[in-house]
């Protein structure tokens, strides 16, 4: 038989460690239950996921100065020229493959500073492509939430609507793309593929108070804060950076972690602005660098969505600095809803209060993490099942054929 030919499209390989976790655990996924089939991306950053993953890659976009400010004509023209020609790149690209695969990350939310004409655009093409050429285009485990802005909601309501399968992360970002007109009557909601890599040896917390993990991002607000992402910016880092100072005059070692390239000024912000040798920065090239400090760590307060699933998938309490309502949502499916403290006004008086009542609980909250995982590993099964049937039924009868005696 032909093996089949998988395409994985995103912004991988560019510097996001969540991006980089849904790819590793779409690629678990198709190495268990489809070892025969063939994958490549056309995605962010080719070199880094073709060193890191060992699949052939290609450039997402044709003009390398994509994500760059355009102020002269030259680069505002290559900007243009590119949007066509995306066109017929990304056309020709999906046409090769017998289904491509949008594994996780945030694809159908603004929630973070976003232009229509950038991803939301890459991702429409993808999608219309699939229609036209007759390739399934399956968003999997993805986020949503309201988009106010009419363009790049546009794009994202009819890159839904094209695609051949949908399935969520939660049920807000089902809820999302229902209220934007989207017939989600058939999409399922499982937890984020994230948690379905693995994760490191559980560690025994010691009576003696331990390391607290500090996830830090460089945050600016969303796609509606742009006229005061500075102040909220400042805000950010000021109220984390008082934290952490409180932190350590109670004596206790701090790890800063990120979850993507940009957010190290932070943590340079941070350290310069302590200066104690309590207070260190961790280097993690993946989830699984993530997972292995959430694991050592006592107690995790963090920004990111994927440092926050780094530190529940490995069972350490956890409080979360949320941007936006995914986080919340996250929370709440672990056990964990009373602990959220909203990133754009950190009150780091408040924030201490809450990680001290975190600490106080901390044995119980470990015992219902525990429980929530082993719940989270069953519904991703079947979500992979159902993935399976959906968009591999001829490769998966094909196999059964060929096991049968």
């Amino acid at each position: 038989m032909t093996p089949v030919r998988v395409g994985v499209f995103g912004l991988l390989g560019s510097g996001n460690l969540g991006n980089d976790g849904s790819l590793e655990a779409v690629l678990g996924y198709l190495r268990d239950r489809h070892p025969g089939a063939v994958v490549d991306a056309l995605c962010g950053g080719p070199e880094v996921v073709t060193a890191r993953f060992g699949i052939p890659a290609t450039r997402l976009h044709w003009y390398r100065g994509e994500y760059r400010t355009a102020s002269r004509a030259g680069a505002i023209a290559g900007k243009g020229l590119g949007k066509l020609v995306d066109a017929f790149r990304t056309a020709a690209w999906v046409r090769r493959h017998d289904v491509v695969i949008v594994p996780g990350m945030g694809v159908l939310e603004a929630t973070l500073p976003l232009r229509p004409w950038g991803f939301p655009y890459a991702l429409f093409l993808l999608c219309a492509s699939g229609r036209l050429t007759g390739t399934p285009v399956a968003l999997i485990g993805v986020g949503a939430a309201p988009i106010a802005e009419r363009p790049t909601r546009i794009l994202v309501r009819w890159s839904a609507r094209l695609a051949a399968y949908r399935s969520y992360r939660d049920d807000l970002s089902r809820d999302a793309m229902r209220a934007m007109g989207v017939d989600t009557a058939r999409d399922e909601v499982h937890p984020d593929l994230a948690f379905a890599l693995p994760a490191p040896p559980a560690m025994t917390p010691s009576d003696a108070p331990g390391t607290v993990c500090v996830g830090v991002m460089d945050f600016h607000g969303g796609n509606d804060d742009r006229a005061r992402s500075e102040e909220i910016h400042r805000r950010y880092v000021d109220g984390t950076t008082r934290f952490v100072r409180a932190l350590v005059e109670d004596g206790r070692q701090v790890r800063l972690l990120t979850g993507d390239a940009c957010d190290a000024p932070v943590v340079a912000a941070i350290l310069d602005a302590v200066d104690s040798p309590l207070v260190t920065a961790a280097e993690a090239a993946s989830l699984a660098d993530l997972m292995k400090e959430t694991a050592a760590a006592d107690t995790v307060v963090a920004t990111r969505y994927h440092n926050l699933i780094c530190a529940l998938k490995v069972g350490t309490p956890t409080l979360a600095l949320g941007y936006a309502a995914k986080s919340e949502a996250l929370m709440d499916r672990m056990g964990l809803a009373a602990y959220c403290h909203p990133a754009r006004e950190v009150d780091a008086d408040r924030l201490l209060d809450q990680f001290r009542e975190l600490e106080k609980r901390s044995a119980e909250l470990r015992r219902t993490l525990a429980e929530q995982n082993v719940t989270a590993a069953r519904q991703l099964d079947h979500h992979f099942a159902a993935l399976t049937a959906a968009l591999f039924p001829t490769s998966d009868h094909a196999t059964t054929q060929r096991k049968a005696p």
